[in-house]
């Protein structure tokens, strides 16, 4: 199976990143870059890992996508031509 991601994502509760990115910008932005599968950055964050857990259902083993309520909102602010499935995958990163 091949795939496009990003792995290397940081939710809004790290510093530095923007505090409007949420998982329906990601999965809008995910599908006008053409990315199939997205990481969720710092799920291990209480507030995010909350958020995780209210807006996002089982996809694939492993996988998840956004509500489906949430992905037909979000639907109308990508071109036809760029749509197409997005996928997050459960992500944070370990700093020694």
């Amino acid at each position: 199976m091949e795939f496009i991601a990003d792995l290397h994502i940081h939710s809004r509760y790290s510093r530095a990143t923007a505090k409007n990115l949420n998982l329906e910008s990601l999965y809008v932005e995910a599908q006008k870059k053409g990315l199939t599968v997205i990481a969720t950055g710092d799920f291990t964050h209480p507030a995010w890992f909350a958020e995780l857990e209210e807006k996002l259902v089982p996809a694939e083993p492993g996988l998840f996508e956004l509500s489906p309520e949430l992905a037909a909102a979000c639907d109308a602010q990508v071109p036809a031509a760029c749509r197409g499935k997005v996928r997050f995958l459960l992500e944070t990163e370990i700093s020694n």
